[in-house]
């Protein structure tokens, strides 16, 4: 208070009029109070000036940046090169989404849409029978198996699933090849448009305007049309370590979908080679990528992979991955149809590919990509507009030399005279510790709002009422965050002028933000260029408008945070993209913490008004799904039914039989239990660890995710082509291990789970290298699918004793379990079935089928 006063009472005497005399020496005496109450307006006035003026700013840039988000996001196509027809691609996605979901093994899939492709590209090729190009068309029908860290990482072996590969190149011929894949499969229940049939659609037209280029291209494309993506990225296994041209591949591009139209984003590119993302930047017509999301996806944050992964790991190969990304709530359900795809995200997707392609066939760096391989890109696009590229290692030197700048730019001031005895260092860490004090606190207080939303039995309202959920946790954050420096500046900083205040928390800031900068790098990871720029743009403007805004510090610091909040735009977009995902994960409420610029007003008045919002806020949490068909949120259930369980000797020990019901998020049957009174927790089934996969019709390892599990008694399902299975053959090998031998023929889709008993272990099978891996506490998953005309499945594993001695004779060394998946046909659904989903409300997209589970002991 004493600087405080001294600082104020010379600034009065400077304002004196040396002709007022003892007038204003009896002001300061106080003996004129009118006098002086008049001398402190100004500084009060500009006080509440201050704080008007910084929420104005705040709130107004918080809007301009939600409206220019939302304007980038529906501005799908700015311009386009004509070249793509976008009408003749929608009309192949009408016709391959007109056959209904595409599951492997059905009609629908092995020959409907299999004959269409063919036709269209017969079609294709003998239209450009007399141009420079040459079209060469190969189905392949693999057979292979292999093991992939996903989901825990389990087994695939699939038979005789489908390949479309088509060859364009020159008619002089061509020795290196761009890989272009997509997907033309689904998953049951579910037309797939946007996953993946519209990216065939779109590959189709880019071929038709390639094939038919006067200029003979430099090198060649491969457009691989599979039909076995949604079965653990099958089909693209058998390409890439099967057919005989993918030794000629140097590079792909990934087409897929994570919603259903919008805009495709580039989210994953390399390992490595840098020269593919300078390609993407320099050719495509509306460029969209993010280096955020690329590490976001592959930190395994988001359950979900892509042909990418085969591509990258078994034909070491470098490529892109894009994917659609709006309306994530809809992906994998029946909703996903062709005319939610706009005719403008067609184009937009076909301009970008079409370049992107012609680009790389016409480059150098394609024949040896080998010489342009070693380095990571850096790469992110400035509200949709314009995407930035620099290599990784480029972007270390420039980190680090921000870094130093920095602790220079804080170190002179620790220097300057009036800092001495290190107040200023000191008043830097205590800032430092308001700074994480409020964030901590502010997470947390998220998390406490989160559990009240659950008490209140309104879990997951954010998956229906987005924006509803951001001014929620937004406003606990802002809140928290304001009323933690409120109460700084009054209890500790109440002496401290706010140009003072302002200038001490700008350097706390960009302490903050170098300390992140420096991790990341240290992290070898690609997003430190977030807080680079929220410390290089602050910075740079505080040194170049010092002179400038010498008494305006503050004004300063919000024109720069203004200027760097801007490039926080696809942070904001891939968060939005990510949460669509995260509600059919077993999450409940995604936590929406804020990290805003540190406020030195009172902020008493801000900190009660979104306390209050928060209180609002849970007075109107909704409900959480909508079965609007505009904009539907839809609750997404499995149904299956049917398990027999076999004894030691062979036969039946008991069977049962019932509609078996699993819930993909927090909720359960909170909602249905209203519309089908029979679903209840009565009915709630616990894991049986003693079974194989706690006996239950797992298609996929998903167990440790979905937890919540109801079993409804039915009447007994038959379906009209029952599983087949039998134990061929068992010996004893000289090593001691027993070595069983099995065949089961049965649907297209079917899982296999072994479980050894104590005191053994499999120690040899006949799936991938022949050794067994990724234990699952102990459990082991295969899964199998195939084609037409396939032959029965043939498999074998050895079981070896921990003791050679040891004679098992009650429970046998190993339960075995064999689930069969019925997706089409007239075996996939049943009367109670049926009955059952008749029950559920709009809002709940049930995707069922029928399986049977049979459990044996040997």
């Amino acid at each position: 208070e004493r600087a405080c006063t001294v600082r104020r009472t010379k600034a009065f005497q400077n304002h004196q009029n040396p002709q007022d005399g003892p007038s204003g020496l009896n002001g300061l005496n106080g003996l004129e109070p009118t006098g002086r109450k008049r001398k402190q307006k100004p500084e009060v006035s500009a006080q509440l000036l201050s704080e008007v003026t910084g929420g104005l700013l705040v709130l107004g840039f918080v809007c301009l940046l939600w409206v220019l988000v939302v304007l980038s996001l529906q501005q799908l196509v700015i311009r386009s090169s004509g070249e793509f027809n976008a009408i003749r691609a929608r009309k192949h996605l009408d016709e391959m989404t007109s056959v209904g979901p595409r599951t492997v093994g059905s009609d629908e899939n092995e020959v409907m849409t299999v004959n269409y492709l063919l036709d269209q590209i017969e079609e294709i090729r003998v239209e450009s029978v007399s141009g420079p190009h040459s079209i060469t068309v190969d189905v392949q029908r693999p057979t292979g198996s292999f093991t992939i860290d996903f989901l825990g990482g389990f087994t695939s072996y699939y038979d005789r699933v489908t390949n479309i590969a088509v060859k364009l190149e020159p008619k002089t011929s061509a020795q290196h090849f761009m890989l272009a894949n997509c997907h033309f499969d689904s998953v049951a229940n579910s037309p797939g448009a946007s996953d993946d049939a519209v990216s065939c659609s779109v590959m189709l037209e880019v071929l038709h305007s390639l094939v038919n280029l006067s200029t003979p291209l430099k090198h060649g494309v491969i457009f691989l049309f599979n039909g076995a993506e949604e079965n653990v990225l099958q089909a693209s296994h058998g390409f890439i370590t099967q057919h005989a041209w993918a030794k000629q591949v140097r590079a792909f591009v990934n087409l897929e979908a994570a919603g259903v139209g919008g805009k495709e984003v580039v989210f994953q590119t390399g390992p490595e080679n840098p020269w593919l993302v300078q390609a993407y930047v320099r050719a495509a017509v509306h460029p969209f990528a993010s280096v955020v999301g690329q590490e976001v996806f592959q930190s395994g944050v988001i359950p979900s992979d892509t042909d990418f992964r085969i591509y990258r790991d078994f034909g070491n190969i470098p490529g892109i991955d894009l994917a659609f990304i709006e309306n994530g709530f809809i992906y994998h359900t029946k909703y996903d149809t062709a005319d939610r795809i706009h005719t403008d995200s067609i184009q937009r997707a076909g301009d970008n590919i079409l370049a992107l392609l012609k680009h790389l066939v016409m480059s150098e760096e394609l024949g040896d990509s080998s010489e342009y391989r070693h380095g990571n890109m850096v790469f992110f696009d400035l509200l949709g507009v314009l995407v930035v590229a620099y290599p990784a290692r480029v972007g270390t030197i420039i980190n680090y030399m921000v870094a130093v700048a920095t602790f220079i730019y804080l170190g002179k001031k620790c220097m300057l005279p009036k800092n001495v005895g290190g107040r200023y260092v000191r008043d830097l860490v205590y800032g430092s510790c308001v700074a994480l004090l409020s964030w901590f606190v502010t997470l947390l207080t998220v998390l406490i709002v989160s559990l009240l939303i659950t008490l209140m039995g309104r879990s997951m309202f954010w998956y229906s009422h987005f924006y509803t959920a951001v001014c929620l946790y937004g406003s606990a954050a802002v809140g928290k965050i304001v009323l933690i420096h409120a109460l700084a500046k009054n209890l500790y900083y109440g002496g401290v002028r706010h140009l003072e205040l302002g200038e001490l928390f700008f350097d706390v800031s960009l302490l903050l933000w170098c300390c992140a900068l420096v991790f990341l790098t240290q992290h070898n990871l690609c997003s430190a260029y977030v807080p680079l720029m929220m410390v290089v743009f602050p910075l740079t403007s505080k040194i170049l408008l010092t002179n400038h805004f010498k008494q305006r510090v503050l004004t300063s610091d919000v024109m720069s945070r203004c200027a760097v909040r801007s490039l926080m735009f696809l942070i904001w977009v891939v968060f939005e993209i990510f949460t669509t995902h995260s509600g059919p994960r077993g999450t409940e409420t995604l936590p929406m913490s804020s990290c805003l610029p540190c406020y030195p007003g009172n902020g008493y008045s801000l900190s009660y008004f979104c306390c209050a919002d928060v209180f609002s806020g849970l007075l109107w949490s909704v409900f959480p799904y909508s079965g609007d068909q505009s904009s539907p949120r839809p609750k997404l259930y499995f149904v299956h039914m049917m398990r027999v369980f076999h004894a030691l000797d062979g036969s039946v020990e008991r069977q049962d039989s019932g509609l078996w019901i699993n819930s993909l998020d927090y909720t359960g049957m909170q909602h249905i239990t209203a519309h089908a009174p029979e679903i209840n927790d009565s009915i709630r089934t616990r894991c049986q660890d003693h079974l194989p996969f706690c006996g239950f019709p797992w298609l996929l390892p998903v167990k440790f995710l979905i937890k919540k599990n109801w079993y409804l008694p039915a009447p007994e399902v038959s379906p009209r082509s029952p599983l087949e299975f039998q134990l061929l053959s068992r010996e004893e090998t000289t090593w001691g291990s027993v070595k069983m031998t099995f065949e089961a023929k049965g649907p297209s889709h079917m899982s296999l789970y072994l479980r050894p008993h104590a005191g053994t272990s499999l120690s040899r099978w006949s799936f991938g290298d022949g050794t067994p891996q990724f234990d699952l506490n102990g459990e082991y998953f295969i899964f199998y699918s195939h084609g037409l005309d396939a032959p029965a499945w043939n498999f074998w594993f050895e079981i070896q004793p921990h003791e050679p001695s040891e004679v098992f004779t009650d429970e046998g060394m190993i339960s075995l379990a064999l689930s069969a998946h019925y997706f089409s046909g007239s075996d996939r659904s049943s009367e109670q079935l049926e009955s059952l989903l008749k029950k559920f409300p709009d809002w709940a997209f049930a995707s069922s089928w029928v399986s049977t589970y049979h459990m044996y002991r040997y």
